[in-house]
């Protein structure tokens, strides 16, 4: 069996989220100051949840009495809406309370390496040696950016928590399978914005109406958006590559920055960018090949019918050729072929071959 070529999808869902989450970043810069940290990233969940909410109904509506998810996926689902919803985004804002949201928006790079090296060590998920030179670029990359001074070691410490947060929350989005991408966006979401907002009044965060709207709004598109597409091409991906596509954020973050703030741009920047671009072209080289074995399985999840494991009939004929949601089952198989880490190949690597 050779490998279809259908992550053409996945890819592009990554980069429209990273352009979407990259772009809030620096929008968010002007609300920081008024609506505090805490405060604004609970505000900012809500808004995502706001912004998915007629569709997260539907697809909770449309599962009732068929929803079959295991303890293993809500598990899941409530170690992503904690690190990536409550725990990231407050310590993310609180780095870019103390330096340029060009700056933070680059650092965030650091995520690529948090969730490839959690995912290979804790998440069975494969990284070969391109993979782990394309990481150690990243870290160089992002340590160029590094700001001399106290405010600066003090933001860097901030945001690189922030991406060990996400690089969790970004695994244990890769294997949630139990429920659609809307109904994950917006527990993460609400779920956020319950433990965020209170805190965040509590330390002083201020309700303007003007700077909540402006947060909602925000939230709805970087975050809302942005979540559904990424948790659809992190299943297909798996968390390290769909997050080396998402890496691209800092870009979009910088290039807001340098438009909306006027911020400059310097040599560190441009050099940065280069690394980043090099490591993704390393990783994109990787090729993973071996025999693996499927154990039958029930789940949700977006796919199409090329792929050689999606093989279950439709009402509509057409609707297996375009990618489409819904819960669907699969028979044990086993076979050989190249794959990624997506949602059906987690498996052990004890006897690998064919891998660079």
């Amino acid at each position: 069996m050779t490998e279809t070529r259908t992550s053409i999808g996945p890819i592009g869902w990554c980069l429209v989220s990273a352009l979407l989450f990259g772009a809030s970043t620096p929008a968010a810069k002007p609300l920081v100051d008024d609506m505090g940290p805490v405060f604004l990233s609970g505000v900012l969940y809500w808004g995502a949840a706001l912004g998915v909410a007629p569709w997260a109904l539907r697809d909770w509506r449309g599962q009732r009495g068929r929803r079959a998810a295991t303890a293993r996926a809500r598990g899941h689902l409530l170690g992503a809406a904690f690190f990536g919803g409550v725990v990231g985004p407050v310590l993310l804002l609180w780095g870019l309370s103390l330096a340029p949201a060009g700056s933070v928006s680059l650092w965030l790079v650091l995520e690529t390496v948090a969730t490839a090296v959690l995912a290979r060590l804790f998440f069975r998920e494969h990284l070969g040696a391109y993979g782990w030179f394309a990481t150690a670029l990243v870290v160089v990359a992002s340590a160029l950016l590094t700001e001399p001074g106290p405010a600066g070691i003090q933001a860097v410490t901030l945001v690189a928590l922030a991406c060990v947060a996400w690089g969790l929350d970004n695994n244990f989005t890769a294997l949630i399978d139990g429920y659609s991408t809307t109904e994950i966006t917006a527990f993460k979401g609400v779920t956020a914005g319950l433990v965020n907002v209170p805190i965040g009044l509590w330390l002083g965060g201020v309700v303007e109406g003007p700077s909540l709207l402006a947060g909602l709004v925000i939230g709805a598109l970087g975050y809302g958006a942005s979540l559904v597409l990424y948790t659809a091409g992190a299943q297909q991906l798996g968390a390290t590559r769909s997050q080396l596509c998402f890496s691209t954020s800092p870009l979009f973050g910088l290039a807001t920055a340098a438009l909306v703030l006027g911020e400059s741009l310097g040599a560190a920047h441009l050099v940065s960018i280069s690394l980043m671009a090099l490591a993704i072209w390393l990783l994109e080289r990787e090729s993973h090949e071996h025999v693996h074995a499927h154990e039958a399985t029930e789940h949700t999840h977006w796919h199409r019918h090329d792929d050689g494991h999606h093989d279950h009939a439709h009402d509509d004929a057409a609707a297996g050729t375009l990618w489409h949601q819904h819960r669907h089952r699969h028979a044990a198989q086993t076979h050989r072929h190249p794959h990624r880490p997506d949602l059906h190949h987690r498996h052990s690597h004890a006897d690998e071959d064919d891998q660079t």
